[in-house]
């Protein structure tokens, strides 16, 4: 990904105490990480910078919508998220990012890039099972999910049917396990 200014945030020059800051992010944001899940978005973060004397804290929430397709049917639809990450941003004397709530910048450094924790926290947001909110109410009218009702119903009509077509004999045998 190739890192653009909008995401770059110059800690050097704030004053301690908190900053804050607020980002749209769209499809084109997914894009520049050459991920392609969602065929449309519209996420609202909202970032504050605690600059203290000798880190920084950050904390981010997100909120919004992210255009999908629904794992039982297919259909499209807007899922939406929301979510929230804290970042601790400590200063030595060489980069470290192993940890996910901690990052250590080398001294010197003077900005942070946050477009990865963004892109991370709406991800890891997004439900590993995606179902239309249609199929939950009942409203959702489409032919697949005709399709398995229709299938419901001729296998319960069999059902039915072998049930009512038992031989006689086998009841009495059955009814010698009960006796006992």
């Amino acid at each position: 990904m190739k890192v653009t200014n909008e995401f770059l945030i110059p800690f050097i020059g704030l004053k301690l105490g908190k900053h804050q800051f607020e980002f749209e992010i769209k499809k084109s944001f997914f894009d520049e990480f050459e991920y392609h899940e969602y065929d449309d978005c519209l996420v609202h973060v909202k970032v504050v910078l605690e600059k203290k004397t000798t880190m920084l804290e950050i904390q981010f929430k997100h909120k919004g919508t992210v255009l999908v397709p629904c794992d039982l049917t297919g259909e499209m639809f807007d899922l939406p998220i929301k979510g929230k990450l804290k970042l601790v941003v400590q200063f030595s004397d060489e980069f470290n990012n192993d940890n996910e709530e901690l990052l250590i910048l080398p001294h010197g450094e003077h900005q942070i890039d946050l477009s990865q924790y963004i892109y991370e926290m709406i991800v890891l947001s997004v439900p590993f099972k995606r179902v239309h909110p249609g199929i939950k109410e009942g409203t959702l009218q489409v032919e697949t999910l005709e399709t398995l009702s229709q299938k419901d119903n001729k296998e319960a009509k069999e059902t039915q049917k072998e049930e009512i077509h038992t031989d006689p004999r086998w009841d009495k045998l059955k009814q010698l396990l009960t006796d006992k």
